[in-house]
């Protein structure tokens, strides 16, 4: 890749981030500050109405417990103790940290659990990466197959072969697309009690190993007393992940396919201008010479 190419690339996601900083920052800062005034009122409002608490201890049980929360304490349990670390929950954080999605909902707060987590990582994501790669590879066969008699059928049409490859793009873009987006978007709007828009948010962030964890399916809602519950999303993610793999390594193929007839018909192009050239300048040349002087 040339310099000024690289340059430009840079450049361009430089914009791209200085864009999503100014329209993140319009939508969310207001949002923040009325949340915090709402707090502040919150605050001053319990003052008034409680005075025998100094200001002093509701400011300390009010880093108690935003202690508490940042350990992965639920403060609405004030009874009996339900730990976030049962075994469904701990086996998707293990998925979590070997998919790079990280959600951030729960990690290790004790020395060992970061210790072993390093190391675990460090191991875990060239394991994934090798079973991914395989998941997609047989997802990619089944999906070549498909594509494959969608293909024969519209050759038959004597459809032209470029039109054939972006309608088999866009089939098999659609289907994974209704089975790995659309699907879920339903089953945890359902499931989770979210909203359309919610659901979406957290497919889309999740599949794309983003993974904010402000929404993680099974923190919410009757779904997460249920311990097959969590290891089955984490088979969605795998799956999901591995086909979309696939699609786009297959998108690929088909451009750099496309790319090189691309060169080809336009280096045979230029090599057949460059014998008109030829020919012309030859036959100039032949012409001059029968020029005899006068």
């Amino acid at each position: 890749m040339r310099c000024s190419t690289l340059l430009a690339i840079f450049t361009g996601v430089l914009l791209y981030l200085v864009l999503g900083a100014v329209v993140f920052r319009a939508l969310e800062a207001p949002w923040e500050e009325g949340k915090h005034m709402q707090l502040q009122d919150a605050r001053r409002d319990f003052l008034l109405n409680f005075s025998c608490v100094s200001p002093d201890n509701l400011q300390a049980l009010i880093e108690e417990v935003s202690d508490a929360l940042g350990a992965g304490v639920d403060p609405n349990s004030n009874i009996t103790f339900v730990s976030k670390w049962d075994l469904a929950s701990a086996f998707f954080f293990s998925g979590t940290i070997i998919t790079t999605i990280g959600f951030g909902n729960i990690s290790p707060k004790t020395e060992g659990g970061q210790l072993f987590c390093i190391f675990y990582t460090l191991v875990g994501i060239p394991m994934f990466g090798f079973l991914l790669a395989g998941v997609g590879d047989h997802l990619g066969t089944g999906l070549r197959k498909t594509v494959l008699k969608i293909e024969k059928l519209l050759m038959k049409w004597r459809v032209s072969p470029t039109i054939v490859r972006v309608i088999s793009a866009v089939l098999s873009i659609l289907l994974g697309c209704l089975l790995f987006v659309a699907v879920p978007i339903l089953v945890f709007q359902e499931v989770e009690s979210w909203s359309m828009l919610e659901s979406a948010y957290f497919v889309v962030i999740t599949l794309t190993t983003v993974g904010f964890g402000d929404y993680v399916a099974g923190d919410s809602g009757f779904a997460g007393s249920d311990h097959w519950y969590k290891p089955l999303v984490w088979f969605w993610i795998l799956l999901g992940l591995a086909y979309f793999a696939s699609i786009l390594t297959m998108i690929g193929n088909w451009l750099r396919v496309f790319f090189k007839k691309t060169r080809a018909e336009m280096e045979e192009l230029r090599a057949h201008s460059g014998v008109d050239q030829c020919g012309t300048v030859f036959s100039g040349t032949r012409a001059a010479g029968n020029i005899s002087p006068a």
